[in-house]
Order: structure tokens, then C-alpha cells, then sequence
């Protein structure tokens, strides 16, 4: 007998509370071989940008059939649909509030359940935690083998929700752009809403935030003497802000809501 797929769960839960554990149990009491991977419960609360980008890079390092459970559900309990999607190599469960917009961007022809067949929920769901009534019991019944379309009614991807990920707009006064943070790592590391493609092309751009400006981009922290920050193009491949042993976070005073500045290195 071949081994289920691997269930993977993101969330903005943290590790302090019950709430992941209950639903591990919920999972290994429908399907018990089915392997389980934290992502991340580390989102920040209710930020659907932040889980957007984290499932999105993660993807390619999964194996084919990996079933996503991702649960950053600022409206649960409300007239917001829970959904099942399945798209490229993989499946995904999901509140329909945007958080699967890269997925809807990647595979345009992906199909979508809503998710009102309660056969495959828990008895008498609450309207506060669908990761544990809903989106982990359907998990593990696609990882028992439970036919995707038997979740319950079709719906047409292009009517699910979708969110602006990189709000990225020209400046107007020089060339360059202004973007945003996307998240911010344990470390205080800063990643940006510009990707390595913003750069290419030959010109010497640099970035500037927060308490620093005109950052060249370097290549790595050992770029730059100890405490002194630097810009470069992270794992994710995507403009990153750092302190070298440091944390750019605190020291330059960026944090979410901080505007990121891109411009070329004639401007500084």
C-alpha cells in the first residue's frame, strides 16, 4: 500500500496555544500514516501578504501531491468560503480570502470545492476554529484517498478572492520605485516587496528604509564589516535589508509598515 501524501500546515497560530496540536490529532485520527510538516505558524495574525509569500516560495521544495493546509482566517465564522483547490502538483485547503493568490497565479487552470459537504468536517463545527473543524478533517480524508471533487461544489477559480501581494509603484519624481515589507524573520531581517528582477538589467540600484538609505546590493552579509547593514537578494529571491549580526529591524527602525525605497545609484 503506498504511503499518503504529505500534509503540510501554514498558519498564523503560534506555538504557545493548543490549536496546531488539535490539529495534528485531527489529522492522524482520519489518516494516521499521513506525514505532517510544519511550515510555519509564525504569520503574522491575520496577515494574509505574509502567508501568501511564504506558501508561494516554499512550493518548489515539496513533493508531488503534498496537500497544503493553510489557515490565516481573519473572517472565520463569516459568509467567507472554505475552499479546496487543486493546482500543478498539489492540493491546497484553504479559507477564500486571498491567502491562495499565488496559486491562482501560477496555475491559472486550477480547479476549486467549496467546501459544504460536511461529511468530511467534524460534527457541529465552531464558527472560531475551521482549522480544526474543517480544514484539517478534509485534509486528511484528500490524504485517505477521498475523491478532490466529492468535497463539496464546484466553484470557477476566477471567482475566488485575490489580494494585492507586491504593491510596488514608480516614484514620481526620479527613477526608482516604492515597495514594502513583506515579512520580517526571526533574525530582524528585512524582506522586501522587490525582486531580484527589479534589478536586472545592468543598471547599480540601491536600497533605502527606515533609518538607512542608499544600500548597494551586495551579495552577502560577510559583504560588509560586523554591525554594519547591507541589501541583497535573500533565499526567496526576493531584495532583503540585514544587519550583519545584527537586527535590521530594530536597528534601522523598519518594521511592516516602513516603505522600501529602490532607486539607482546616481540619485544617492
Amino acid at each position: 500500500m503506498s504511503r499518503p501524501p504529505l500534509i503540510v500546515l501554514l498558519t498564523d497560530f503560534g506555538i504557545s496555544d493548543p490549536f496546531v496540536g488539535v490539529m495534528k490529532g485531527v489529522i492522524a485520527s482520519i489518516c494516521p500514516q499521513a506525514g505532517v510538516i510544519d511550515l510555519t505558524h509564525a504569520i503574522g495574525a491575520q496577515d494574509l501578504v505574509e502567508a501568501a509569500f511564504h506558501l508561494d516560495s516554499s512550493l518548489p521544495y515539496f513533493p508531488d501531491g503534498t496537500i497544503f493546509v493553510c489557515v490565516v482566517d481573519p473572517g472565520v465564522g463569516t459568509s467567507r468560503r472554505p475552499v479546496a483547490v487543486e493546482a500543478g502538483r498539489f492540493r491546497f485547503v484553504a479559507p477564500d480570502n486571498g491567502l491562495l493568490t499565488p496559486v491562482f497565479e501560477r496555475w491559472p487552470d486550477a480547479r476549486c470545492r467549496v467546501l459544504d459537504n460536511d461529511h468530511y468536517h467534524l460534527p457541529s463545527p465552531s464558527s472560531t476554529f475551521h482549522g480544526r473543524d474543517i480544514f484539517s478533517p478534509v485534509a486528511a480524508h484528500l490524504a485517505a484517498g477521498v475523491a478532490f471533487d466529492s468535497l463539496g461544489t464546484f466553484a470557477a477559480p476566477e471567482t475566488c478572492s485575490r489580494i494585492e501581494r507586491f504593491a510596488n509603484r514608480p516614484l514620481e519624481k526620479q527613477e526608482g520605485w516604492v515597495g514594502s515589507v513583506v515579512s520580517i524573520d526571526r533574525f530582524g531581517n528585512v524582506i522586501t516587496s522587490f525582486s531580484a528582477a527589479a534589478i536586472a538589467g545592468g543598471q547599480a540600484w540601491c536600497i533605502s528604509a527606515g533609518r538607512v538609505s542608499h544600500l548597494p546590493i551586495s551579495t552577502t552579509y560577510g559583504d560588509v564589516p560586523v554591525g554594519m547593514p547591507l541589501a541583497y537578494i535573500g533565499s526567496s529571491a526576493m531584495i532583503e535589508i540585514a544587519v550583519r549580526n545584527g537586527n535590521a529591524s530594530s536597528e534601522l527602525g523598519i518594521d511592516r509598515e516602513t516603505p522600501i525605497y529602490l532607486t539607482t545609484h546616481r540619485q544617492a
